[in-house]
């Protein structure tokens, strides 16, 4: 049967099993027929090297869509396909282009504006739609094999579908399994064989393992359709059965961090980075390439307890400015390949100049881009800026709660929830979002919510909301009376990033980062008066939050009294246009403030 990229779960149990086995085994190869026995004295060796990006969510060239400039960061990395693309080039230019692989660990189609429009402004799902700008770039790089991350997810399984079609290379998820059949509803793993010297052909495997957290994260778009078990319990499975096949080196491509910790607690069912786990607990496992995490991990090892062996796992930094070079030595014993040596390091991506062949293919898709995100759709009366928005109350994150609040109050209008206050939360997702005086831009709005979330409306006690406070203060480093306060050092604690550190917008409080974390909030009231711990109150929240991401108390529990389907991103967009001025005296003030023992610390 020929593997169809257009079916899509509607086949029989029977039918799925052999569209999942098919599409694993018909993967691009590097060559499919051995060369003839070389003469050779001592024993015979091969090499190779597997290459690995991960987490490129959505860039293709170094350019930041929000700032409208060249990225750049305080490190001055570089990002995007293009600048890959020129690293790549120079390793299969290095090693020879039949003895390396190119592989990905998934979180590729969302992320910038440029992958933002292909799936919503002009998506690929449309009759005679573009071709995804991702996948054109990784074909013409040439990928082999990318695994699925979890913000595959967030457009819909059609636009995943759609881009799987478009995508040379095989979308992998051994853990990504059709609810009903509970068969692979993706290829589980592929199969690649490189040519070598000596007569036999080494047969690489690659298993694609994606987060279980999809289930939760993106429980509007899979529920009913798809199911996404553990890694280990996956990888036990198929690491066996790839071995059994013949396969001479196993390689993981896993969307998952190595650390084995959950930012969702018992909300995720499954560990949600899991990559060094599977690496301790599976045997057979030659190397993982790690995604998720967003870190930079150039060589780990971790012992497999079955085999004593090590398994090196590597995890080049996100958005395409690392790549991870696994260089693998075999030798040739007993009559197979095995390996004798596997060392990992990543090359850094602004060491190079773009890929002209990448950036020429997609010039046309990028100016349009530009032109959509600096469309302007309204004015400011002044500036405003995110830069000390995780450590003061500022007016740019207060209009992110204000047009949730007000968007939440305008939906509950006529129901029996209609009464109640409506609180807001926002995080300061990005410290350099900011607003102009003048003409506001849609790259100005969507800079302020860099993340496709949507909104919900919960239904929480008073008591509860001081819990949710409590466990966003944790973000503060506790500072005693009197010591030195140093802005650059005072968030973050526990490395808690920005984005989860919520300010909740309606209520007066003050946060003693003195004392112990669980008792930090200070006069937490509403209109004045302190807020009755009974009193119920309906929150504006992101769907992010409400699933359970950064395992906030009770919100995950608490009724949800509305859903929109819209980005968060859009709505602002939306309502910037239909105020057609921003004025922050409109819906600014200072709710919330550092203190120690009474004190404003600012």
């Amino acid at each position: 049967m020929a593997f169809d990229r257009r079916t899509f779960l509607g086949t029989t149990a029977a039918t799925g099993a052999a569209v999942a086995l098919t599409g694993a085994a018909s993967a691009p190869a590097a060559a499919s027929t051995p060369a003839p026995a070389a003469a050779h004295h001592g024993p015979r060796t091969y090499a190779f090297t597997v290459m690995g990006t991960t987490d490129l969510h959505g860039n293709v060239f170094n350019w930041d869509y929000f700032t409208d400039a060249e990225f750049d960061d305080k490190a001055h990395n570089d990002v995007g396909l293009a600048k890959i693309s020129t690293l790549v080039d120079r390793v299969r230019a290095e090693k020879g282009r039949r003895n390396t692989l190119l592989i990905d660990a998934g979180d590729t189609i969302q992320g910038t504006q440029l992958s933002y429009y292909y799936a919503k402004v002009d998506p690929i799902t449309a009759r005679r739609g573009p071709v995804h700008p991702m996948a054109q770039a990784m074909n013409a790089i040439g990928y082999d094999a990318a695994a699925l991350g979890n913000h595959e997810f967030n457009y819909g399984i059609p636009v995943l579908r759609r881009f799987e079609e478009q995508c040379d290379f095989p979308l992998l998820g051994a853990n990504a399994l059709d609810a009903k059949t509970l068969r692979p509803a993706f290829a589980p793993y592929s199969m690649h064989r490189l040519r070598t010297p000596h007569g036999r052909d080494v047969k690489v495997a690659v298993l694609g393992l994606t987060n279980p957290g999809i289930a939760i994260w993106d429980k509007a778009n899979v529920q009913g359709k798809m199911t996404f078990p553990g890694l280990e319990e996956q990888a036990a499975k198929y690491v066996p059965k790839l071995r059994s096949m013949g396969a001479d080196v196993v390689i993981v491509s896993a969307h998952s961090g190595s650390s084995g910790t959950s930012s969702y607690g018992d909300q995720l069912p499954y560990v949600e980075n899991a990559a060094g786990l599977v690496a301790e607990k599976v045997p057979g496992i030659d190397a993982i390439l790690v995604g998720h995490a967003h870190a930079e991990i150039p060589e780990y090892r971790v012992k497999n307890r079955a085999t004593g062996k090590d398994v090196v796992l590597s995890e080049p930094l996100k958005w395409g400015q690392r790549l991870t070079l696994f260089d693998f030595e075999l030798t040739w014993e007993r009559g197979r390949w095995s390996v004798a040596k596997v060392s990992a390091k990543v090359l850094n991506s602004n060491t190079v100049a773009e890929d002209k062949k990448i950036t020429r293919l997609l010039s046309d898709e990028h100016r349009k881009v530009v032109a959509y995100v600096n469309q302007v759709i309204g004015t400011s009366t002044q500036a405003m800026s995110s830069a000390e928005g995780p450590v003061k109350d500022v007016p740019i994150i207060d209009l992110i709660n204000h047009v949730q609040a007000e968007t939440v109050r305008a939906a509950l209008a006529g129901t029996e929830w209609a009464a109640l206050p409506v609180l807001s939360q926002a995080s300061c997702f990005s410290r350099t979002a900011a607003i102009p005086a003048g003409q506001v831009t849609i790259r100005d709005a969507a800079g302020l919510y860099p993340f496709e979330n949507t909104l919900e409306a919960r239904l929480l006690t008073g008591a509860q909301l001081k819990d949710y406070l409590e466990y966003s203060a944790r973000y503060y480093v506790r500072t005693a009376p009197g010591d030195a306060v140093d802005p650059a050092k005072l968030t973050n604690a526990e490395n808690i990033p920005d984005y989860n550190y919520d300010a909740v917008y309606g209520f007066t409080y003050g946060i003693d980062i003195a004392q112990p974390v669980g008792s930090r909030i200070t006069g937490l009231s509403y209109q004045g008066r302190p807020v009755d711990p009974a009193a119920r109150f309906v929150l504006a929240v992101n769907n992010y939050r409400a699933s359970g991401g950064g395992n906030f108390p009770h919100v995950p529990q608490a009724k949800q009294v509305w859903a929109d389907s819209d980005e968060i991103r859009n709505t602002i967009i939306q309502w910037v246009k239909a105020k057609g001025t921003v004025d922050p005296a409109a819906f600014a003030s200072v709710d919330w403030r550092l203190t120690r023992g009474g004190v404003p610390v600012f």
